[in-house]
């Protein structure tokens, strides 16, 4: 089965209003690696994580994507930084939205707002724990941030 693939509009005001954004799920074994790097940071730097969460991997990101988030911006920058590099590697420009067969690496004048990266990385972090989902590899929007 293929992984997952959504498109995201920026629907909030701003320079980035308007632009779509493709994320792609990382294989199981890239995402597991990335979510235990993420918890075993957050319990070195003093950050609770629940129990169930840390048995569960990647699973375990279900229902808690903005605690993750806010653990992950209490780590150290050294820890955080390739987490949240590694994040935006699964993100692809679309710089025509009429043309959707046209998808790029992005480059850094993709993306104008800051709040525009953080809400791309909670879709991020929502495509990979909608397990309901998994069946589903079409390119509609996630819930809005």
């Amino acid at each position: 089965m293929p992984r997952k693939v959504v498109d995201y509009t920026v629907d909030t005001p701003g320079r980035d209003q308007g632009k779509v954004f493709r994320i792609t799920e990382m294989p199981a074994s890239q995402a597991e690696r990335w979510a235990m790097r993420a918890f075993m940071a957050m319990g070195a730097a003093g950050v609770e994580v629940p129990e169930n969460v840390q048995q569960n991997g990647a699973a375990g990101l279900a229902g808690m994507t903005h605690k993750l988030l806010e653990g992950i911006s209490s780590i150290p920058f050294e820890l955080a930084e390739p987490l949240l590099d590694e994040m935006m590697d699964c993100v692809q420009a679309l710089p025509n939205p009429d043309d959707k067969s046209v998808v790029r690496r992005l480059v850094e004048s993709d993306i104008e707002e800051v709040s525009t990266r953080f809400r791309l990385r909670l879709q991020i972090l929502k495509l990979h724990a909608d397990f309901s989902g998994a069946d589903d590899t079409s390119t509609s929007g996630l819930p809005s941030a």
